[in-house]
């Protein structure tokens, strides 16, 4: 269905709007429709050899994105990637709240005070520095996650990336409602999922439930799914400004650049049109004779390649392909698979104006889909984040909103006076952990930790223009270092930190506080603020101690504890792992 699409002139982007009958996002809720490629007789469908070694021509949409990422900043184009791929898996926090989540009584608690989630993990006592090359290692079959990699059982296969997933059950343990929530899963994870990468054992669970799925993805989020005989691709929307999942090398998980992306989109529009059996150093004369103005450095082109080769769009790829003097990347022949080349992009730039008309356009929807849809893929949504009309249907459907979709996912829903978080205790369907093992992650829990009991606002303190409780709250930067060293003072040699981050503590803020902004812990202060800093925002603090609302004399958030008088006051032992919760 797909490739006819394509090779017609037109393929879907997903936006909703309302039907009036279905949950005001029914089954017509993808309804943009964008021109990628007039028919040309010499095309797939014209009867040209699949074999021939003729350099393809690229196509004009899929060019024009790839001048708008060689022209955006580093943030446009991670929003751009977002809107005009949709590739991105979804993101949510992992450890329920005590007492359980969703419960009634605490819908109308605030974050900043309500019940708390920090489940202490026990730090290693020596950790392995971080290895050159391939990152992640191979586990047992018993580790293996729900949704087993392809070609041979137990084995994790050459795209295989790791989930922390459960063992998946056997066929005869799981019932239809079940495989239907694995399969849904698996696509919100994983948007392009084929019969022979990693996931192929969840291939046919989307194959024999994709007429139901089809029609929940486009009710409850405006989502268009594909399912062909060996692919199937869920269609994502946009997440508009700011809001992007950057792309990541699949091996090193280096960050895309804008040069990255626009090599990116400059392969694939020449691969969507181009044969079967294509040499490596033709397609890279294409790309270059395609657009000379986008000159990349040779480490660009190498993870572009290395992205499609790990969507399988390329297969028989050197290890180094933008290397000249590594004689395999001369002579190599590639192995190209147009139809996931034309899988790949959900929005082509047909009927944008420019780069930030296409990630406006992609994020469009009617408020109930847009909320929907920012629950299903990020941690929490704050009210105050929302447009009015998008706020005013979250209060409406406060309750029953999230429970749809936490039926759907098998999510939990974790409802606050401040918004609401679809929580994952299986620690399966996100892309990041936290908390989490390793330097990086332990030292992010116990710094947010320590933000959140300095700078946490007093009860019953409203937020400045708005009828809702504080959202953020600003932070100042030299607590940020403060905290930081005295955790790697305290936590570092004790625990076996990695001695890179200790020796280098600009680094481990740097990374620190980037996996806190993707968690969505904390976001920049809004531009013009003098110092620029950081906002804490209210999920953090349930991962911090609950707050003690009436503390003693002396002992306020801006205090300082006195110095002990006697000479034999007790000395604070070195930590070994995190906080335990304290309650109030």
């Amino acid at each position: 269905m797909e490739q006819q699409e394509y090779a017609t002139g037109t393929t879907q982007v997903a936006g909703g709007t309302a039907d009036g009958h279905t949950g005001e996002a029914g089954r017509n809720s993808t309804d943009a429709a964008v021109a990628v490629r007039e028919a040309r007789p010499d095309g797939p469908q014209g009867g040209r050899s699949a074999g021939s070694a003729a350099a393809p021509s690229p196509d004009p949409g899929l060019l024009r994105l790839a001048h708008w990422f060689a022209a955006a900043d580093p943030g446009t184009a991670d929003d751009l990637c977002t809107a005009s791929f949709g590739l991105y898996p979804a993101r949510h926090f992992g450890v329920c709240a005590e007492p359980a989540a969703g419960a009634g009584a605490d819908a109308d608690v605030s974050w900043w005070h309500g019940p708390t989630a920090h489940a202490p993990a026990v730090l290693r006592s020596r950790e392995a520095r971080p290895a050159r090359g391939p990152r992640r290692a191979r586990r047992d079959a018993a580790a293996l996650p729900v949704v087993l990699s392809g070609a041979k059982p137990g084995r994790p296969g050459r795209h295989r990336k790791p989930e922390r997933s459960r063992a998946v059950a056997a066929p005869q343990d799981r019932s239809a409602a079940a495989e239907r929530r694995i399969a849904a899963r698996l696509l919100l994870a994983h948007p392009l999922v084929t019969a022979s990468g990693p996931h192929a054992d969840g291939f046919p669970l989307i194959r024999r439930h994709r007429d139901w799925l089809t029609e929940r993805f486009a009710t409850l989020l405006g989502y268009r799914l594909v399912v062909g005989p060996w692919h199937a691709r869920l269609c994502k929307a946009g997440l508009g400004p700011g809001a992007a999942r950057r792309l990541e090398h699949p091996v090193t998980g280096a960050p895309f650049t804008p040069a990255g992306y626009a090599q990116l989109a400059l392969a694939l529009a020449l691969l969507v049109d181009a044969p079967e059996r294509l040499p490596l150093d033709r397609l890279l004369a294409a790309m270059h004779e395609a657009a000379p103005a986008l000159a990349a450095a040779p480490a660009d082109r190498a993870m572009a390649l290395a992205a499609l080769a790990d969507w399988q769009v390329l297969t028989d790829l050197p290890a180094d392909p933008a290397d000249p003097a590594d004689p395999r990347a001369r002579t190599a022949v590639l192995t190209v698979d147009r139809e996931l080349a034309r899988a790949v992009p959900a929005g082509p730039p047909a009927l944008a104006d420019d780069a930030a008309d296409l990630i406006r356009r992609a994020a469009e929807a009617e408020p109930a889909t847009a909320v929907r849809r920012l629950l299903a893929e990020t941690p929490a949504v704050l009210a105050a984040d929302l447009s009015e009309k998008q706020r005013a249907w979250l209060h409406r459907h406060r309750h029953t909103g999230p429970a749809a979709l936490a039926d759907f996912l098998g999510l939990e829903a974790e409802l606050r006076a401040e918004g609401v978080a679809l929580l994952d205790p299986a620690d399966e369907l996100t892309d990041l952990a936290l908390p989490g093992a390793g330097t990086l992650a332990q030292a992010t829990l116990l710094l947010v930790e320590r933000l959140v009991e300095e700078v946490r606002p007093l009860p019953g303190e409203p937020a400045a223009g708005l009828d809702l409780p504080i959202p953020e709250v600003p932070i100042p930067d030299a607590l940020i270092d403060g905290v930081l060293g005295d955790l790697a003072d305290e936590y570092g040699l004790p625990a076996g930190w990695r001695r890179d981050y200790l020796a280098d503590r600009t680094a481990l803020r740097r990374d620190a506080l980037d996996l806190l902004h993707r968690m969505g812990l904390i976001t920049p202060a809004p531009r013009g603020t003098r110092p620029p800093g950081w906002l804490l925002r209210a999920p953090a603090a349930r991962y911090a101690p609950a707050a003690d609302l009436l503390p003693a004399p002396g002992s306020g958030r801006h205090s300082r504890p006195d110095a002990p008088d006697a000479p034999d006051a007790p000395a604070i032992p070195a930590p070994t792992a995190p906080r335990a919760e304290q309650r109030a």
